[in-house]
């Protein structure tokens, strides 16, 4: 009971670790643009070159975890993590900046999906609702902390030092793993599926790398719609590959469990949406109101603050409505306080700023809370390492193609403005594009049957039997 109680808090580390510096980093793009000599939109890429790393390497993280043991994995990944963030300090160009990014990327492709799979398999099924809200508290101060403290160093003192702050957490998050966490493994591991772990790889990356680079920053247009073209046909060859290969490095059969099928595909359009919002946001409060560093760390930190408080609640509010009605319900009012960032203005009093990012934070915490729950909630402990996978890389597409589509509408809008240069009022379009997108996830949540994840949400409103055929057909697939 002990440890079960110590995992979350131990994995946490390193959730903790990797959301201070995505939130950090996000405050600061502005000014580490501005000092590399760089548009500040071309810092889009440092963010998708993170993304697609995780891409990359998250698909055989369960696999390694199998088969190295999840300690292992969780500690070495966490090291990998921690160059990664020297790299970023030493960087001296977008190319090197954007090189360092993709090496922290392949640390936390392994350490943040190694360490949710542990607590998948560590904790009972009935535990694991608390057990998630509990994974994430800890990790939530990160984006409390991050946005100011990032602020505060860029304003004051030189952006490189933001990176460091990752080494003394990274070297407790090994020593607490040393110590608690248990070498999981299987004594039955498949070998890799070495083939499909390249054409997949391949084709994220040229995929989200096209779309990323949008023809304006590092590469030329014709480069970029070619990288679409040939990730695309990767993925169909992996598409084709993974129905021949026993143990496929993605095991898309999952996608047959309607809970996790919903949970991955409404996830990851409601994802978009909110993916954006950190690329977004710190743009327009800086390059678009015009307000340092620190003011804008010290207004967006209140979003985490909302996602900290609302993780309290979770549980119970789950137990009163049950999965269906607060996802589908939840995705609208998300996506409306995505949408009513872009209502911001350079007049906009603090307070009311703060309110609405609050409020925001609080909607968008629990409907990931829920989606972290109902995802797993017919999968067996098999199959949770292939789970975890599918889905981490899912979420990480969605993120990606926020930030990619939020950049696109921003500059869209800012060439039919006829501005040289991006202003305030081209931020509104761009929230509102992809707050449409978050919406529509709202229609996939509605298709779960009423009792969907009852035994994890506690909810017990109808007693009526499962559909044979339809919505539940998938509700029975994986063991309980």
């Amino acid at each position: 009971m002990r440890q079960s109680r110590l995992l979350p808090l131990i994995i946490a580390t390193a959730l903790f670790m990797e959301n201070t510096d995505s939130t950090v980093i996000s405050t600061s793009l502005p000014m580490i643009a501005q000092d590399l000599g760089e548009d500040p939109i071309a810092l889009k890429l440092a963010i998708t070159s993170y993304l697609v790393s995780l891409a990359i390497f998250i698909p055989i993280s369960g696999w390694m975890a199998d088969k190295y043991g999840a300690k292992t994995v969780f500690r070495t990944a966490i090291g990998v993590f921690m160059v990664g963030s020297l790299a970023c300090a030493g960087a001296n160009s977008l190319e090197g900046f954007v090189f360092a990014r993709f090496l922290q990327g392949m640390g936390g492709a392994m350490m943040v999906p190694v360490g949710r799979l542990v607590l998948l398999r560590s904790v009972p099924r009935n535990e694991l609702v608390q057990a998630l809200a509990t994974l994430t508290i800890p990790a939530l101060v990160g984006p409390v902390v991050g946005p100011p403290l990032g602020g505060f160093i860029t304003t004051y003192f030189d952006w490189r030092w933001i990176f460091f702050i990752n080494i003394p957490i990274g070297i407790l998050g090994i020593v607490l793993a040393t110590i608690f966490v248990p070498n999981l493994k299987e004594d039955d591991t498949p070998p890799l599926d070495l083939v499909g772990f390249l054409l997949l790889g391949i084709g994220l990356a040229l995929v989200m790398l096209g779309f990323a680079s949008g023809g304006r920053h590092m590469i030329p247009l014709q480069v970029s719609v070619g990288c679409v073209i040939v990730g695309a046909i990767s993925l169909v060859l992996y598409l084709m590959h993974a129905r021949r290969t026993p143990h496929p490095v993605l095991k898309l059969d999952l996608l047959k469990i309607q809970t996790f099928r919903i949970s991955v595909l409404g996830g990851g359009l409601f994802r978009v949406g909110v993916g954006s919002i950190p690329f977004l946001l710190p743009l327009m409060l800086q390059i678009g109101f015009g307000l340092s560093p620190l003011a804008s760390g010290s207004l967006t930190f209140i979003a985490a603050v909302g996602a900290l408080f609302m993780k309290t609640l979770a549980k119970r509010i789950l137990e009163r409505t049950g999965f269906r009605m607060l996802l589908t319900i939840n995705a609208l009012i998300g996506a409306s306080f995505i949408a009513a960032n872009g209502l911001f203005t350079p007049s906009t009093p603090a307070w009311l700023l703060m309110l609405v990012l609050f409020v925001g934070g609080c909607f968008r915490s629990l409907q990931f809370t829920s989606l972290n729950a109902i995802g797993y909630a017919d999968v067996s402990k098999r199959d949770m390492s292939y789970a975890t996978s599918l889905s981490s890389v899912a979420q990480q597409l969605a993120l990606s193609m926020g930030v990619a589509l939020g950049a696109f509408a921003l500059e869209t809008t800012s060439a039919l403005h006829g501005s040289a240069t991006i202003t305030a009022r081209d931020f509104g379009p761009a929230f509102w594009t992809v707050a449409v997108i978050s919406g529509l996830s709202a229609v996939m949540f509605f298709r779960l049957h009423p009792n969907a994840g009852a035994e994890m949400s506690g909810h017990k409103a109808l007693e009526r039997k499962m559909p044979s055929s339809g919505m539940g057909d998938g509700m029975n697939n994986g063991g309980r």
